[in-house]
């Protein structure tokens, strides 16, 4: 019978310590690693659903059940990444349910594009977030093309919606989203290789 281990990954080692300390400090490091990563994940689902400040409102609501939450972490069955990409991508779905509601008077739907696939072969930021390096990342930006990276660099180093690089650059919404998605899988691969080299 295999034996089942414990994570022992800088993340859920303080994930754990959040869970049976409630300690400040370790959660503190959580959320200065984890909310840029959320609000890349809020930025390239889709600019439209929300307004700029859903990305920080996403971030309280994912970091808040995280704290509440943090008892229930099971290091032996999840990763701390696992664990808070499954709330994060819980709360951008009740964000989308109660945006939806509001505006159903409008005729505004959910689009198929802000429901995030789950499958392991999906989750770029999860990736990326697993092989993050500021040099890797970097090396893996100036290989792609100009104008995948631009809108890249324009979402997630300046923080802009889908919308407003469409509207900064004269491209249809369209195009924005398909460049992120296809830089973002680009940068993956990339990404992926350096790690296994």
């Amino acid at each position: 019978m295999q034996q089942t281990q414990s994570r022992d990954d800088d993340w859920s080692k303080l994930l754990v310590l959040v869970g049976s300390r409630q300690d400040r400090a370790a959660f503190e490091r959580l959320f200065h690693h984890y909310a840029p990563l959320i609000k890349g994940f809020h930025y390239s689902r889709s600019a439209q659903a929300f307004s700029a400040e859903a990305a920080d409102e996403l971030v309280q609501e994912v970091m808040f059940r995280v704290w509440r939450k943090a008892a229930s972490f099971d290091p032996t069955r999840a990763s701390a990444n696992t664990w808070i990409y499954t709330i994060m991508r819980n709360c951008r779905i009740d964000m989308l349910r109660r945006n939806s509601r509001r505006q159903d008077a409008d005729g505004g739907d959910v689009e198929v594009d802000d429901i995030w696939d789950d499958s392991p072969e999906s989750q770029p930021l999860l990736v990326l977030q697993h092989k993050r390096s500021q040099r890797d990342i970097a090396a893996g930006l100036r290989s792609l093309p100009a104008e995948q990276s631009h809108v890249l660099e324009k979402a997630y180093m300046e923080g802009k919606s889908h919308s407003e690089i469409s509207n900064e650059l004269g491209l249809p919404l369209g195009t924005v989203k398909s460049r992120v998605r296809l830089a973002l899988k680009k940068l993956e691969a990339i990404l992926s290789k350096q790690g296994a080299s």
